[in-house]
């Protein structure tokens, strides 16, 4: 069964750091694309940080400099590295692979994580004094 479960959110202070992750099963992430993406609260789902298999990386302007999208292949875990937090990133955070769509096509032409190959639940992220 193909499954991505992700963990790691939480309640943090603005300026603060978390680190989401994303564990793949029935499945080799090093052969997938992989992005996160995130919905906030009355917003349209963002594709903020993406990773193709062939390492290119792509950000969203709203994280980049702050977010880290990064690969453990031992673990078959994709992390998403997030510095310097804003109440602004305050959101359902979800990560989603994909077979075919390189890393900016993934992060920026996908409207929803069901068109993809598989995707999380997601986890709350919550940015807040």
């Amino acid at each position: 069964q193909v499954q991505l479960v992700e963990s790691g959110g939480g309640l943090v202070q603005p300026g603060g750091s978390l680190r989401l992750s994303c564990v793949a099963s029935g499945f080799t992430l090093d052969y997938y694309n992989i992005g996160w993406f995130r919905q906030g609260p009355g917003k349209e789902r963002e594709g903020g940080s993406c990773s193709g298999r062939n390492g290119d990386t792509f950000y969203a302007d709203s994280v980049k400099g702050r977010f880290t999208i990064s690969r453990d292949s031992a673990k078959n875990t994709v992390y998403l590295q997030m510095n310097s937090l804003k109440p602004e990133d305050t959101a359902v955070y979800y990560c989603a692979a994909d077979f075919t769509l390189i890393a900016q096509a993934l992060c920026v032409t996908t409207s929803d994580v069901s068109e993809l190959d598989a995707w999380g639940q997601g986890t709350q992220v919550t940015v807040s004094s």
